[in-house]
């Protein structure tokens, strides 16, 4: 990334040295025209008309100034208040680019810039998604692992509560932490406004209201941002991971409720044996409520009730539709759990 910092530095850092030159000088101009106009004004009756149209173009230009990163500081003769394509800056706003992040407080303005800056989305954003993949793959083996080991060496379970934080609630927590750690930087934020920024970067949304102002932190700033997307990476990763092995369980049934689902589903819409089905449904029933082989955990007389008045209700349905010589509606049972 540091030779694309050094491209975007030559690229732009002329431009921009040139449009500061040219708002001090505007400045500077702007303000010696205020003045000279009210000193050496002999037109008393004109004096507060000349003053209000003098103020407003001075006030225009200020504003300008301002806006492009102009210190109000006469003494010292307007400075820039922060070098904008410095070399931490021109790889704050790579990682930017690349990350899709785009807070759009620095952008290239050049034609040659922003045709690099193009080339360099194409080829660095397709690189950077695969790195940030591969980084919550391996953050999420490593986790899954970890979780594994410390369930067999030490049951927390059964010692300390559920205290209820899911896989999804951790992005809350990164950007909870990385909050802790902005306001020691950023003098001018509260908790709120650190955790707003990392909530937003981490979700790549990027608006750019508030971004990092230090240029001296920079640099750890680009690593919270690689290392806080590969974290909600890992997360995506281990809810994928969830479903997946749920969807697989799903495929996996057998027996004669599968079987019967199954049969249920390839039907639909075409003629249907309803005798058949209902027989099927009834072995179904008598099998789900044989006592188990393994638990000691009974079966509940009101759970099996309310499922055999479902599945009278889905035959009677069925079955009035046969007899009417109605188009027979797309019945489909999905039976799932997991653990997400």
């Amino acid at each position: 990334m540091q030779i694309n910092d050094v491209i975007f530095r030559e690229l732009e850092l002329p431009a921009e040295v040139a449009r500061i030159k040219e708002l001090q000088e505007s400045l500077v101009k702007q303000r010696e025209r205020f003045i000279y106009s009210i000193v050496n004004n002999t037109d008393v009756r004109n004096l507060e008309t000349l003053f209000s149209l003098e103020l407003e173009n001075y006030e225009k230009v200020v504003q300008d100034a301002a806006k492009g990163g102009l210190l109000i500081d006469v003494s010292r003769g307007f400075p820039v208040e922060s070098e904008k394509w410095s070399r931490l800056q021109a790889m704050f706003f790579a990682s930017t680019v690349i990350t899709t992040i785009g807070y759009g407080n620095i952008a290239p303005v050049t034609v040659t810039g922003r045709i690099f800056c193009m080339l360099f989305a194409l080829v660095g954003i397709p690189l950077m998604l695969t790195v940030i993949a591969d980084w919550g793959r391996l953050f999420a083996s490593a986790v899954s692992s970890m979780g594994k080991k410390w369930k067999s060496m030490m049951p927390v379970s059964k010692f300390v509560p559920d205290v209820g934080v899911k896989i999804s609630d951790r992005k809350w927590m990164y950007a909870a932490a990385g909050a802790g750690l902005l306001l020691l930087w950023e003098e001018d934020w509260d908790f709120f406004d650190g955790y707003y920024f990392c909530f937003i970067t981490m979700t790549t949304i990027g608006f750019g209201d508030l971004v990092p102002s230090k240029p001296n932190y920079m640099m750890l700033c680009t690593l919270y941002i690689l290392v806080g997307l590969a974290l909600t990476s890992t997360i995506i990763e281990l809810v994928r991971r969830q479903y997946a092995q749920s969807w697989h369980k799903l495929q996996a049934l057998s027996g004669p409720l599968a079987e019967t689902l199954r049969r249920l589903g390839e039907s639909a819409g075409t003629g249907i044996d309803v005798t058949a089905l209902h027989n099927d449904l009834r072995r179904v029933l008598t099998v789900v409520s044989m006592p188990r082989r393994h638990g000691s955990k009974k079966n509940d007389p009101n759970e099996m009730a309310a499922l055999e008045a479902i599945t009278n209700a889905i035959l009677q349905d069925i079955k009035d539709k046969h007899e009417s010589k109605e188009t027979p509606k797309i019945v489909q049972i999905v039976i799932y759990e997991s653990s997400v």
